[in-house]
């Protein structure tokens, strides 16, 4: 059953080459190491931007600070995040690896609750709040100190950015197509067991990984994660994707309230105009991947005439984009220092 479970394997990125373990030097190697020691395994989410070495980079900067390492906020806390962003951002392959390791920690009725699609069916009323925040759809609640609720925060612009990249080059499951019906709820708890998180590492190990962004000052070890992956992401952004297609997806992700748009696609189409007639393939995958990935589809993909580094740093940088102002929409309350109150 575990073979079964973890045979969906870097093999199903699809659309760009993966660099494998064996074969990464550098920067990539490095990513790795941290990725197998931190998070348990490399996992495709991760390993789909290594034809990007500074992309990889800044998404596992982003992922392990906010979700992976130690803070004030409880593991199983920044799980909701994770799982109920991905839901309501239509990633069934996040909502199902989070789930799971929600139902690791311990509360199986949340993670079933948010997979549902029905936040308001979680029982215990913190939670229940706390999913509902990261969906847009409400505060969160008074008690919360500052400093947890940006942990939670940066998970959410974290998942935003993943369930972009992730609806672009991973299939809907991270399990196998050919685990039959029958099978999937045990290969879910064999998966959900090796998800089980351990004791979380020590915040700031990752931000060696990346230079600091220039201007900024010392800060909390969160901000200046989330300010080198930006750095590295907008630099990305400059090498692969065409200045004036940047400009249409900046002023769209502005303008936009991050309500989906929809199953169909008339949208993005009259948006392409302004562009040239040879930028409008990679405005089409960038204006897609930003605001509604799960429409992207491999015609898409194929029309870009990009590297496989060409491709993987146009995606990450419409992902980033988005889940920046994602995370500037989110419901937000004066913070009050309370440690008697802290969560977690």
């Amino acid at each position: 059953m575990v073979r079964i479970a973890l045979r969906r394997t870097l093999r199903d990125v699809k659309y760009v080459e993966v660099v494998r373990p064996r074969r990464a030097r550098g920067l990539v190697k490095d990513v790795y190491r941290q990725v197998e020691r931190d998070f348990g395994m490399l996992a495709p989410p991760m390993a789909l931007h290594s034809a990007s070495p500074e992309a990889l980079a800044a998404a596992w900067l982003v992922l392990r600070e906010s979700l992976v390492a130690a803070g004030s906020a409880s593991r199983a806390d920044k799980e909701v995040v994770a799982a109920a962003v991905s839901a309501a951002n239509e990633c069934p392959y996040c909502v199902e690896v989070h789930g799971m390791a929600l139902g690791s920690l311990g509360d199986p009725a949340a993670a079933a609750a948010i997979e549902a699609g029905d936040v308001g069916g979680i029982p215990d009323r913190d939670t229940r709040a706390l999913a509902a925040w990261a969906r847009g759809e409400g505060g969160l609640p008074a008690d919360i100190p500052a400093g947890t609720a940006a942990e939670f925060a940066g998970v959410a612009v974290a998942f935003h950015y993943l369930n972009r990249v992730v609806s672009v080059f991973l299939g809907p499951s991270p399990l196998a197509e050919n685990v039959p019906p029958q099978a999937r709820a045990k290969a879910k708890a064999v998966l959900g067991f090796l998800l089980k998180p351990g004791d979380p590492p020590p915040a700031g190990w990752a931000l060696e990984l990346l230079p600091a962004a220039a201007g900024d000052g010392p800060g909390d070890t969160l901000s200046d994660a989330f300010a080198r992956a930006a750095a590295a992401i907008e630099a990305a952004g400059e090498r692969s994707v065409p200045s004036r297609v940047r400009d249409l997806v900046r002023r769209e992700v502005k303008a936009w309230d991050g309500k989906p748009p929809g199953l169909s696609r008339a949208w993005v189409e009259p948006l392409l105009a302004e562009l040239p007639a040879g930028e409008r393939a990679a405005g089409r995958l960038a204006l897609l991947t930003a605001k509604a990935a799960y429409q992207v589809g491999a015609d898409d993909v194929a029309a870009v005439d990009a590297t496989d580094r060409g491709l993987v740093e146009l995606v990450s940088w419409a992902a980033f984009t988005a889940a920046v102002a994602a995370g500037e929409r989110l419901p937000v309350r004066p913070p009050r220092e309370d440690p008697a109150g802290r969560r977690g």
